[in-house]
């Protein structure tokens, strides 16, 4: 940016990019003719036509490459838009653009840096007023249950109990369902969390974690959890928080469509190029066709669990954006129904 500016300080050029180039490509032009006028005119011996011509060929040589150089510098300014859209699409990062230049290329950092600030804006406006509708809508859908827990408490008739059960009963599945769409909101919001930085994550602390966190729902299904973990030390460019979350809500689900007494592996290898981390259930699987449609929002596949465990269609979804957007991959296989599933995440290797 530095050719740019000083470019931008000269009376003419300042508010026309264009000029600018024309300017560049004048002078470069200029210069194998400039150099034959001097060395036709300061030449202290004799020279050949040869020898004019070699030095012709080689001032104009040189003119192209150094003319080359000054205009890719010139486009800096485009790069530096370019970049600043690619950092905010794919990692939500929020760049400084210089704004106090006049020309096109200006006017055109001035506009990127306006449009991601208004998005900006209206993304956190958006944000706000979902936490608020939820957060009201979280105390609509309790009040029914409520009125309905007052019923029951006043001895009803068979008739009318059997009405509030079931007033009760859809109170609290609306409320879960508000529950869940919080919580999918603010876990969209984490997604966003990418790391530019290589971090050190220690998988056996991590695994241990999450085994930790669902020991209770592997006691309740007779689930054992195998480790198979050929490499605990990695060094990825993913935050380890949303690693943990991936991971959890992987051996969660395995663990929600496993049959009772039954295993869950997961496993951890490496080659020359990746990183592996694979979740192998032997529960109720799916059909090949339906392999894209699992990570979906909202996706009509999802199931209730072997024991009948809900399921808001957005985990998987959350899991495949935070992977991808920290240069991994998830990826979902099967054999076909009641045959088990296997999730795997890819992550290129890093030294």
């Amino acid at each position: 940016m530095i050719l740019y500016e000083k470019l931008a300080s000269i009376g003419f050029l300042r508010n026309n990019y264009v000029y600018k180039f024309l300017f560049v490509a004048f002078i470069g032009i200029h210069i194998p003719l400039i150099g034959i006028l001097f060395f036709v005119l300061y030449a202290k011996t004799n020279f050949s036509t040869t020898s004019l011509l070699l030095f012709s060929l080689l001032m104009t040589l040189i003119a192209t490459a150094l003319t080359l150089v000054v205009l890719k510098k010139l486009i800096q300014p485009i790069e530096l838009a370019s970049k600043t859209l690619n950092d905010y699409k794919l990692k939500r990062k929020i760049s400084n653009l210089p704004l106090h230049f006049s020309d096109e290329a200006g006017l055109l950092l001035s506009n990127i840096q306006d449009s991601i600030l208004e998005r900006e804006n209206f993304i956190t406006e958006k944000q706000d007023l979902i936490y608020l509708l939820s957060h009201d809508l979280r105390t609509f859908a309790s009040n029914p249950g409520s009125l309905a827990t007052m019923i029951l408490e006043t001895n009803p008739s068979n008739e009318i109990k059997e009405l509030a059960e079931m007033i009760y009963d859809s109170s609290k599945d609306q409320f879960q369902y508000v529950e869940n769409f919080i919580r999918m909101l603010k876990e969209q919001d984490e997604v966003l969390k990418t790391s530019l930085e290589i971090k050190t994550i220690h998988l056996d602390k991590l695994i241990a974690k999450v085994t930790d966190q669902l020991s209770q729902n592997l006691i309740v299904k007779k689930i054992e959890l195998i480790q198979d973990l050929d490499v605990v030390i990695l060094n990825l460019r993913i935050d380890p928080e949303l690693l943990t979350r991936v991971i959890f809500n992987l051996v969660s689900n395995a663990i929600k469509f496993s049959f009772a007494a039954t295993a869950i592996e997961l496993k951890t290898y490496i080659d020359n190029k990746n990183v592996y981390i694979k979740v192998i259930d032997q529960g109720i699987g799916f059909e090949s066709d339906d392999n894209e449609k699992l990570f979906a929002k909202f996706t009509d596949k999802s199931r209730l669990g072997t024991f009948d465990e809900s399921s808001t269609g957005v985990g998987l979804y959350l899991c495949k954006q935070i992977i991808e957007r920290n240069d991994g991959t998830l990826t979902a296989s099967s054999e076909g129904r009641n045959k088990g599933a296997a999730f795997t995440i890819v992550f290129p290797k890093m030294d």
